[in-house]
């Protein structure tokens, strides 16, 4: 059958600069993983389980102890109060989380709130499920957004928005005079806010990370997506979480019964446990990353890069045209790795519309002598890029 009769999606820049770091042998600080191995126990937990314990179907929202721990956790931490036998459901990662709330909850027509840049599943899952994406696009280096902005947007089709925070590509935690803002609004106008919050335990001080479900009027009407990937720093395992209230449980627990049905039940045993019992670990890791992100900002200003703010998540942003780049992102990202060894994200490629073009991101959870390199092959890429655009004749390529 000719390949014009399917509906094309894209290649994400993920797979391409990974893709390509692997082909030139380059650093890669483009994909979001650490090089960390992750907390021994929790993966001896795991290992434990597969030999020892149960390896059948666990049932579909997920094991009782795991719900139960993600409960617990996140009254703990966040001060959420979730019944785990009715409010929360296990999912094969928090992509798998996205995918089952849309699915579940987006009628075709439906219109969705999305701020760009963002996380390059959304807009594919959101045109799948039936929905219709109405983008708001923000800019560096605060990357805020509006009472104007958020109304402007609301149209009366408007049923869901979708909120990253932490934020992937930016490193921002959301403000709280943000989230009341937006709060207000999704009540006002009788909104779902579908919130994705993965990031929420990599939060560096004095940033704190805030669950909109926990705003006035917000328990009902929210979707919390959680990642144990991204808490214990082991992002293969692709255990995620879904909370909300019951009702909103019930729709999305159907639609991931036809998606991956459930999860690997040692990685969920070894999760709960971890969530139980890691308290000091989740607390401390953070710290460790937030050294980590000084340490390549530093080697960054030092080699003359104009380094944005980050308060969390893995990823630190440089602004190129402040750095003396004439390059647009993408151009320059194509060079660093392919000429100068090292592999970054064009933040440009998280934009659909009016891309900003001037955007790097980098991945600091890496060892200190890998920051140190990169840092250090990022300015041999502008100095090459300073030399194509003298022989260019001075023009901006």
């Amino acid at each position: 059958m000719p390949d014009a009769t399917f509906t094309a999606l894209p290649t994400t820049i993920f797979e391409e600069m990974s893709g390509l770091a692997r082909t030139h042998g380059a650093i890669n600080l483009g994909q979001g993983f650490p090089d960390d191995p992750g907390p021994e126990p929790v993966r001896r937990k795991a290992a434990e389980a597969v030999l020892d314990g149960y390896n059948q179907y666990p049932p579909m929202a997920g094991l009782p102890e795991l719900r139960a721990a993600v409960a617990g956790h996140y009254r703990r931490t966040q001060g959420l109060e979730l019944d785990p036998t009715t409010e929360v459901v296990i999912t094969s990662g928090a992509t798998e989380a996205l995918a089952a709330a849309f699915l579940a909850l987006i009628e075709p027509g439906d219109e969705v709130i999305v701020f760009q840049p963002l996380y390059d599943a959304y807009l594919p899952l959101i045109r799948r499920a039936g929905g219709v994406p109405r983008l708001i696009s923000l800019s560096p280096p605060h990357w805020r957004f509006t009472r104007a902005m958020l109304e402007a947007a609301i149209m009366p089709k408007t049923r869901f928005v979708v909120l990253n925070n932490p934020v992937n590509p930016t490193g921002v935690v959301v403000p709280d005079a943000d989230l009341a803002l937006l709060a207000e609004l999704c009540v006002a106008h009788d909104l779902i806010a579908i919130c994705d919050e993965v990031w929420e335990q990599v939060v560096f001080a004095p940033a704190v990370h805030r669950p909109l479900m926990g705003y006035p009027g917000m328990a009902g009407r929210c979707v919390k997506i959680g990642s144990a990937g991204k808490m214990f720093g082991l992002t293969g395992w692709k255990v995620g979480f879904m909370c909300a209230a019951a009702p909103l449980a019930r729709h999305m627990a159907r639609a991931h019964q036809f998606l991956t049905f459930t999860t690997p039940p040692n990685l969920q045993v070894a999760v709960a446990f971890g969530l139980d019992t890691l308290g000091d670990w989740l607390a401390q890791m953070p710290v460790g990353l937030a050294a980590s992100q000084q340490r390549l900002a530093e080697a960054l200003t030092q080699e003359g890069f104009a380094v944005l703010p980050s308060q969390g998540t893995y990823f630190l942003n440089l602004d190129l045209a402040a750095s003396g780049v004439t390059l647009a992102d993408h151009a320059f990202a194509r060079l660093a790795v392919e000429q100068a060894g090292v592999a970054t994200i064009p933040v440009s490629a998280l934009y659909e519309t009016d891309p900003v073009t001037t955007i790097l991101r980098l991945c600091f959870a890496k060892a200190d002598a890998t920051l140190d390199e990169g840092a250090e092959r990022l300015a041999r890429a502008r100095d090459l890029a300073a030399q194509a655009a003298q022989a260019a004749g001075g023009r901006v390529i």
